[in-house]
């Protein structure tokens, strides 16, 4: 009996051993799983993101690829302009505001951040009908600030030009007035549109019209010129040589949380910025 005892001793010794060591080995050869770009692990909750109508298509686009790789996360996405998009980001409104512009220092000082997730340009637009093709930066102006009525003051037709311009607080208007006007107001007869959609439409409805929409939305509805001789192209805007530019940013207030972070770095990786391509906007680098 002594003896059986000490065999089914020895056995179950032997049996965890032979566990413990299997254990051991399968631990150390085991590589844990890294989470994909923009995919967290165990990711929860909503997101929002609001302001620049510039901005929201790619966001809308992101956010939709963005809730693909994490199913339990829910971004909403916002439009209302850039002006929008700060108060909401100051406010808590959204996480993320998002602006087509540069931060301004009464901004900074309020602790909002900027993050770069695109470079843009904005291409000055007119009727396809009207043969004008190239205008100077200065000529832009005047003909904003109500200096230059006519377009045979341009080398166009005898026509009166209807003046097509974006809303106060539109970061597409921001952007033309620091490059274009230097600040200055633009004539009171304008037609303010509250969308770049609507401008473009504007513009493609009256043969006589100007307007400025992002370089991406340009269609076959209207025509770009060139300013100052250069094309609006991305190249262009790149290089710095073409006057009309800016950045597409996403504004947030302190530190991002963990779900902002993982939505801003989903769309500043390598997938993300080939999305903001495909869309029409250029990659940052």
């Amino acid at each position: 009996m002594r003896t059986f005892s000490n065999r089914r001793i020895v056995s179950f010794v032997l049996l965890g051993l032979l566990l413990i060591g299997t254990g051991m080995v399968t631990g150390c050869g085991a590589k844990p799983q890294e989470p994909k770009d923009g995919q967290g692990q165990g990711l929860t909750g909503t997101l929002t993101t609001a302001g620049s109508t510039s901005v929201q298509p790619f966001s809308e686009v992101l956010a939709e690829k963005f809730m693909e790789k994490n199913p339990n996360v829910k971004v909403n996405v916002q439009g209302g302009g850039s002006s929008q998009g700060i108060e909401a980001a100051l406010s808590g409104v959204a996480e993320i505001g998002a602006i087509s512009r540069d931060l301004k220092d009464e901004e900074k000082a309020k602790g909002l951040t900027a993050i770069p997730i695109a470079i843009d340009g904005v291409a000055v637009v007119v009727n396809p009908l009207n043969k004008v093709a190239d205008l100077t930066a200065e000529d832009v102006k005047n003909i904003y600030l109500g200096n230059i009525k006519n377009w045979k003051e341009v080398g166009g037709d005898n026509a009166p030009i209807t003046v097509v311009s974006r809303e106060e607080g539109s970061g597409t208007r921001d952007a033309f007035s620091d490059k274009i006007m230097n600040k200055e107001d633009i004539v009171n007869s304008a037609v303010i549109q509250n969308s770049t959609g609507a401008v473009r439409t504007a513009v493609a409805g009256d043969k006589n019209a100007i307007g400025y929409i992002s370089i991406p939305k340009v269609n076959n509805e209207v025509k770009a010129v060139s300013l100052n001789g250069v094309e609006p192209t991305e190249v262009n805007v790149k290089n710095g040589s073409y006057p009309l530019s800016r950045t597409f940013n996403y504004v947030v207030k302190g530190q991002p949380g963990e779900l902002a972070k993982a939505f801003i770095d989903f769309v500043l990786s390598e997938e993300g910025q080939s999305i903001i391509a495909e869309e029409g906007a250029f990659k940052l680098k």
